[in-house]
């Protein structure tokens, strides 16, 4: 069965997908399109990040940046 972009199974014919956009339409099933999990984790690795931002020396700081411009840089484009 195809997956949809957030990874929903949906049908693969055109009746099928039909079919379920009527059962959307008519409120027998609902279209759930977020996923409460993936907010979770988003916030909690947005919380990650500046509590990892806080923890570094700068010298850490300044090690992380440089090899981030130097991975950046050095790509063949």
């Amino acid at each position: 069965m195809p997956k949809g972009p957030e990874g929903q199974k949906r049908p693969a014919d055109v009746i099928g997908n039909a079919v379920r956009v009527m059962r959307i339409a008519t409120g027998e099933i609902q279209d759930d399109r977020r996923d409460p999990g993936k907010e979770y984790a988003r916030k909690g690795g947005l919380k990650g990040g500046m509590a990892r931002a806080a923890k570094l020396t700068a010298k850490e700081h300044s090690e992380i940046a440089r090899k981030a411009a130097q991975a950046r840089y050095s790509k063949k484009t």
